[in-house]
């Protein structure tokens, strides 16, 4: 993984309003921390920070004014509910050459057999990798596979280097049957009569009284 340079600035205004103060400048404040040392507080460009941070675990040196480098990944980005604008972001120290624990994506190909259903149980898993080797992610082929196969975390091709920081049984990928209209009517029904729901019988027409016959 490329390592993303970013220009940063040393901040020593805290608070609420010293945060709305660099955001109002398209600017997040940031804090680096780590391998023992004291946090430091930096005001990142705001721009070239959610450029960075649109690639999962991403690298990034950060140089700060007045010759600091530090080599960083993203440990927690806090983004605005509503306009999804980077807040605040929190950057873990780490070294060439260090391993480091991080969740990569898991991604599907291929097509299993008709009429199944493919539940992906987990769209992330934690692996451990060099600090400089994350990869992407990790592909998962489900071509041809039919009703009740499985794939576990064991099951899974890492690159090298990486190794799996959770349990080998962990679910990865279940096949299942496709369900039904009539099983899923049934299990709403089941669900509804446990919650107490009951559903109002579909009105028929009124017969219409027949005339009588003219005399």
């Amino acid at each position: 993984m490329a390592e993303v340079k970013i220009q940063a600035e040393s901040r020593t205004e805290f608070g609420k309003g010293a945060a709305r103060r660099i955001r109002r400048e398209n600017k997040v404040p940031a804090v680096l921390y780590g391998h023992g040392s004291d946090p430091v507080h930096i005001t990142l460009p705001g721009h070239d920070t959610m450029l960075a941070l649109k690639t999962a675990n991403a690298l990034l040196m950060i140089e700060v004014e007045g010759g600091e480098s530090h080599l960083a990944l993203p440990k927690q980005v806090q983004r605005d509910p509503i306009k999804g604008f980077i807040e605040h972001v929190d950057l873990v120290m780490v070294r060439r050459g260090e391993k480091v624990q991080v969740d990569i994506a898991v991604h599907l190909e291929g097509e299993a057999v008709s009429e199944t259903l493919v539940v992906l149980e987990a769209q992330s898993i934690l692996v451990e990798a060099e600090a400089t080797h994350i990869p992407d992610g990790v592909t998962v082929s489900i071509e041809g596979l039919d009703v009740g196969a499985q794939i576990h975390a064991s099951d899974l091709q890492l690159p090298a280097g990486t190794t799996l920081a959770i349990e080998p049984e962990t679910l990865i990928v279940n096949i299942t049957a496709q369900q039904t209209a009539e099983q899923a009517e049934a299990e709403l029904a089941d669900a509804e009569a446990e919650a107490g729901i009951e559903r109002d019988e579909p009105e028929t027409a009124a017969e219409e009284p027949v005339a009588a016959a003219a005399e």
